[in-house]
């Protein structure tokens, strides 16, 4: 079962591996173990370099990798991609974490210091990493190649804000920040991302999303006088508690109508405030329109 938008992500069909298949050229394989695993990880990725053919792949994607133990975290799979390297020149693009609700909630899945995958793979242009416990970039590194970085988590944890605020990123395109809650990890505040919105940060950035945010509104207030704002083309404010009061800072920005485009779709604004957006953005993606309900609002994935 491959995780919405994955497919379209990578470009490529995506299969589960399996030992005694052949590897096929122009096919994504996805590595994962489900609660009763006929083969562990490792075994898996020892059958997949083994095939000459493994030396084409441009992509790999990282399912479940704790079986019945939910508790393990991802190093183990970090180990085994960075002794893949050399059976594996080509890659350039890695999720990891293609791990959905079913599986283990997103707050739930127990990352680790991903770095080593930079340094083992320095050609690598796209990176997605699902999961903000016990991650960590490394921070201060240089990828060279990154074009799009994408971090999804029910709360991002400051230090891993700071760390993709630390990197050398020169080519780096896309950028898309899940921040999630305080309940889940989330412990930031618009001043920590002030690095970022004042633009000086990743020269070559056209599409930034700040998505899943418990506050998002300070963000729309931010970016009324951000100049990262003069230089992107989309922006992605989807997915958090956006209400009536984000929606009118947004149609303050004087840059909002050089965006391509606009989502902020899964949101708290009423039809008047959507009129407002509709106004001044007239492709603003506005669906999926929530009621606060008696405890809201709540962003789209929290745990």
């Amino acid at each position: 079962m491959i995780s919405e938008n994955l497919s379209s992500w990578l470009g490529s069909p995506v299969d589960d591996y399996a030992p005694g298949n052949p590897v096929k050229d122009g096919v994504t394989y996805r590595f994962r173990i489900d609660y009763e695993p006929e083969h562990s990880m490792a075994e898996l990725f020892a059958a997949f370099t083994a095939d000459p053919a493994a030396a084409k792949t441009t992509a790999i994607v990282i399912g479940a990798w704790f079986g019945d133990d939910s508790g393990n975290d991802s190093t183990e799979i970090v180990q085994l991609l960075v002794g893949a390297r050399h059976a594996l020149p080509n890659l350039t693009a890695i999720f990891f974490g293609d791990i959905i609700s079913e599986e283990n909630e997103m707050s739930w899945i127990n990352q680790t210091d991903v770095s080593p995958l930079f340094s083992a793979y320095p050609a690598l242009k796209h990176f997605s990493v699902r999961g903000g416990s016990g991650l960590s970039l490394g921070g201060k590194m240089q990828l060279a190649s990154l074009e799009s970085l994408t971090i999804e988590t029910g709360g991002l944890p400051r230090t891993v804000l700071a760390e993709v605020f630390s990197m050398d990123l020169p080519k780096l395109e896309k950028l898309e920040l899940w921040l999630g809650t305080d309940e889940y990890g989330w412990d930031g505040s618009i001043a920590d991302l002030k690095p970022l919105l004042d633009g000086a940060l990743f020269p070559g950035l056209k599409h930034l999303g700040l998505r899943d945010s418990i506050i998002v509104d300070q963000i729309a207030e931010a970016l009324v006088s951000a100049p990262i704002m003069s230089r992107i083309q989309s922006l992605d404010l989807s997915l958090g508690t956006l209400t009536d009061e984000g929606a009118a800072h947004l149609t303050k920005c004087p840059d909002l109508m050089r965006l391509r485009s606009l989502d902020l779709h899964h949101h708290y604004c009423t039809a008047e405030g959507m009129s407002q957006l509709k106004a001044a953005f007239p492709g603003v993606n506005l669906s999926e329109k929530q009621d606060l309900g008696e405890y809201g609002p709540f962003v789209a994935v929290g745990e």
